[in-house]
């Protein structure tokens, strides 16, 4: 049985393959990313103080555990593509096309964009949730077992077995909150932004739809979700890591306030730029060229 070039599950498939791949070149910046944001909390068991900044920390990751120690965690964050952005994009595509739609001459008003875009990010990341927990968990075992503790995770899938048989499968849902929270920022700055930029540069300019308005549009998306995501991702990262520590996503803000300062919200944020520019760049590149060779209409 053949699939339409523009029905829900081509596009929410092309989305998930697309998003894999910026995964996977982009993913060495995440666990660096992460590594930073544990750095200096202070309701850990396991302290996190080796090293100071983004290329100390991943050059510590490669030399103390191994060049691959850089994907470590990569499995649970492509699975989480395959529930999370199938699942934004796949909805926001619907929601502005079918449901909110667009205005007379093609144009989807900011407004409407930006309730599109949070509500389904926040949707997705909700569903999405224990795969993040999981890859989380993952990222910090490296560091776990250099300090003499034990193994809690033998692979992905074991991972989820053990969470959930210590915490019952609400366990695998620990600090969704601020996760939701953050994927309505990410969204926001990401789907948000692309979709407004690249219809604007194509109202506005003599460009077309084509990879330079699809770069350009990543790059202004890239940079505003860093922004506006990473306090909510310092605050989800921690409260993965180490659940039974906060009471909390308000909990944990106030205690990184009060103990490092306001500016520990922003810890990471450079990988975390430096891998949403590359990741977004790479992410809507591809998924604009696959639409386009299967023959559906660009985003």
């Amino acid at each position: 049985m053949s699939v339409p070039v523009d029905s829900f599950a081509l596009k929410y498939g092309l989305s998930c393959v697309a998003a894999s791949v910026a995964e996977s070149v982009t993913f060495p910046l995440d666990i660096t990313k992460t590594r930073l944001q544990m750095q200096g909390e202070h309701a850990s068991n396991i302290k996190y103080f080796a090293y100071r900044g983004m290329l100390k920390t991943g050059y510590g990751i490669v030399i103390e555990e191994g060049l691959m120690s850089l994907w470590r965690g990569l499995t649970p964050a492509i699975l989480r593509h395959f529930v999370y952005t199938g699942c934004r994009m796949g909805c926001y595509e619907y929601l502005r096309d079918n449901i909110m739609k667009k205005n007379v001459d093609g144009y989807f008003p900011l407004w409407k964009s930006i309730i599109a875009g949070m509500s389904m990010g926040g949707l997705a990341q909700f569903l999405a949730s224990p795969t993040d927990l999981v890859k989380v968990q993952m990222q910090m075992e490296g560091k776990r077992l250099l300090q003499g503790h034990k193994k809690r995770y033998k692979n992905t899938f074991h991972a989820f077995k053990v969470i959930a048989n210590e915490n019952g499968i609400k366990g695998l849902w620990k600090g969704w909150l601020p996760n939701v929270q953050r994927a309505a920022l990410v969204n926001l700055g990401d789907l948000t932004t692309y979709d407004s930029v690249k219809h604007f540069l194509l109202r506005n300019t003599r460009l077309t739809d084509n990879w330079t308005t699809h770069g350009l549009s990543s790059i202004c998306s890239g940079f505003v979700a860093a922004i506006l995501s990473t306090p909510a991702d310092v605050v989800k990262t921690r409260i993965m890591n180490n659940p039974e520590a906060y009471n909390g996503s308000m909990d944990c803000l106030i205690k990184a306030i009060q103990h490092e300062g306001f500016i520990s919200l922003y810890k990471g944020f450079l990988p975390t730029w430096y891998r949403m520019a590359p990741w977004s760049l790479t992410f809507w590149l591809t998924f604009e060229q696959i639409r386009h060779l299967s023959g559906a209409n660009t985003f």
